[in-house]
């Protein structure tokens, strides 16, 4: 059993639920089919297992560090992206114009998706690196993407995205670096940057870092905000490496997880001039930025899925294999112990993150497919239609996993007891290294707000309409099947309550009021949407069950097994959930900030 995949079910994901032989059947992706992905999925999960997975530990341990001159990282990080780069991996997810492979947006996923559950910290240099080369891309001019994009695209630079300040946190307005125009043509940049993952390094030949600053005298607040290249190293006109460009390491940050990603804090022109090229428009950049960070939050989401599926994968690996105790009725100590795998409780353990995890990997899935599917639209009504979904779906695709796959993370620990206490086993890496996924690329709290103060009322209800109308289509699917009906029933009822506390809550005219409870709103929405995708998933499962043979029939029972698990154990939790945003509980808002000690 692999510790990085279940490949069953990635198959599962992408062919029988959301049927990417259609896909695969256009002239954008003719290149592509079955046999020619499996063969790229083994390749990468082979460079995952053997280049990835068996460093993982040690990179965990030996964090990179700063002599006051360099960083200095295992050798065993360059060696696997050394690999990584040399399968081509790192273009992956680009088209062939720009010297890609275009592959489909879903096998892209599964594929990064491997590296991070074999090692989360190492790949992010990597995955950083495609959404840096991605909006570069989008928003740059050709000059700068002649300059910069082949040598991102091909791994040799190394990419990073450059928001936050020790002053201003997630609160962009409030952002200081400068940029100034020169007689030259290029922007002198100073400020500091805090919380650059990958900011410093010496396994790429140049760093380029996309940094937002304020040109002077544009608009305050975010609408004054442009966005700009810099590279660590300067580059000459023939494209080689010129000069350093004056950015320089003040420290490295000591993480609880994800040690072996550099986070660092950039002083960039502090003892000299550096330079960077603006992206895009002037006063655009936070919206340029959103086409790194909105790909960055899928993927963090996607982390969040991958991070839980290692530990799940190895608890239930220990728990068929760990004996201890016997069958309640058994009293006599004279009989063999049984594998804990056999407890109610393990499973129950077991099953809350099998359907966090499949559960999670079933909304990247599809939040991935509509990618592919935007590419390949035709008309501007199924663009805006599939635009609309992806809006409101973003939030949740980087917020639900991270909350309750780090849920699974947790349940994983609990089965291997002491054991998963102690750095002898990775699962309490794993949730180490998840942890961070809820904060990074907007907190929960933001994406809460996000979503019940802006998406769920977008373009008159729009986004919404768009993501109800995609449920519907399965709930009267299921409706017929005397199997699924009552799940139908029971998501429906929750959609419904959904929609009131929705109308309730835009009805407020205290809009701090209105707002106290949209993480919890946040997550009430996200188990519906899952709650969704595991009934979508019952639906492939029975089609499955009717020619299936051996080991696919106790798969197909598995998914219907976590189907009735989740409707049965998870989605009652939403009704709580929206009764308390729907009475604008006011509690978080009317607690004083003495009540808290009583000082």
């Amino acid at each position: 059993m692999s510790m990085i995949v279940n490949r069953r079910d990635m198959d599962f994901l992408m062919y029988e639920m959301l049927d990417l032989e259609s896909i695969l059947q256009s002239e954008r992706y003719a290149d592509y089919d079955k046999e020619t992905i499996s063969a790229i999925l083994d390749t990468a999960q082979q460079i995952a297992e053997e280049k990835f997975l068996p460093s993982a530990a040690k990179l965990d341990a030996n964090e990179p560090t700063f002599d006051g001159e360099k960083v200095h990282i295992i050798p065993e990080v360059k060696e696997a992206l050394d690999a990584y780069k040399e399968a081509g991996l790192f273009a992956a997810g680009f088209d062939n114009d720009v010297g890609g492979l275009q592959l489909p947006w879903v096998v892209y996923q599964i594929i990064t998706g491997m590296f991070t559950c074999a090692n989360g910290p190492l790949i992010g240099y990597a995955f950083l690196t495609g959404a840096n080369a991605n909006m570069l891309n989008t928003c740059g001019s050709q000059e700068l993407k002649d300059i910069y994009l082949d040598k991102l695209i091909s791994g040799n630079w190394f990419g990073t995205m450059c928001l936050s300040e020790p002053q201003a946190g997630s609160s962009l307005s409030d952002i200081r670096t400068k940029a100034v125009l020169t007689q030259a043509g290029h922007y002198s940049i100073t400020g500091t940057k805090m919380w650059i993952s990958g900011g410093e390094q010496e396994i790429s030949e140049n760093i380029v870092h996309m940094v937002l600053a304020k040109i002077p005298g544009s608009p305050a607040g975010v609408k004054g905000i442009s966005l700009f290249l810099v590279p660590k190293f300067r580059v000459n006109s023939d494209g080689s490496l010129g000069e350093k460009n004056n950015i320089a390491l003040a420290g490295l940050n000591h993480k609880m997880g994800n040690r072996g990603t550099t986070n660092t804090l950039l002083n960039f022109g502090e003892q000299g001039e550096c330079q960077g090229y603006l992206v895009g428009k002037e006063n655009h950049g936070l919206a340029n930025m959103f086409h790194m960070m909105n790909e960055a939050r899928v993927g963090v989401g996607y982390g969040a899925v991958m991070a839980a599926l290692g530990g799940y994968l190895y608890s239930l690996d220990y728990a068929r294999n760990r004996p201890q105790g016997r069958k309640i009725e058994n009293k006599d100590p004279q009989t063999p112990q049984v594998n804990i795998v056999e407890h109610a409780d393990i499973k129950r353990l077991l099953m809350a993150q099998k359907v966090y995890v499949e559960g999670g990997q079933a909304l990247i899935m599809y939040c991935s497919k509509l990618i592919d599917m935007q590419k390949l639209a035709t008309n501007e009504r199924e663009q805006q239609h599939i635009a609309l979904l992806l809006e409101i779906l973003t939030p949740i695709a980087k917020s639900w996993p991270s909350e309750f796959c780090l849920e699974a993370n947790k349940h994983a620990i609990q089965i291997l007891g002491g054991y998963g206490y102690t750095r002898e086993y990775p699962v309490e890496r794993l949730y180490r290294d998840n942890r961070l996924n809820h904060i990074h690329e907007g907190t929960h709290a933001i994406h809460g707000i996000d979503m019940l103060g802006r998406k769920v009322k977008m373009y008159d209800g729009g986004a919404l309409k768009s993501l109800m109308y995609e449920i519907n289509q399965t709930l009267e699917q299921a409706r017929s099947d005397i199997d699924l009906e009552n799940y139908a029933t029971q998501l429906d009822n929750s959609i419904n309550q959904l929609q009131k506390t929705i109308d309730i809550v835009l009805s407020c005219q205290d809009k701090e009021l209105a707002l106290a409870n949209a993480t919890v709103f946040l997550d009430a929405m996200g188990h519906i949407v899952v709650a969704w995708l595991w009934l979508w998933q019952a639906m492939a499962a029975k089609k499955g069950l009717q020619t299936a043979i051996n080991s696919d029939i106790a798969f197909y029972k598995g998914k219907l097994a976590a189907t009735k698990f989740f409707f049965a154990y998870e989605l009652p939790k939403v009704g709580s959930q929206l009764n308390l945003v729907a009475e604008l509980d006011s509690t978080c808002v009317d607690v004083s900030i003495e009540e808290f000690i009583g000082t």
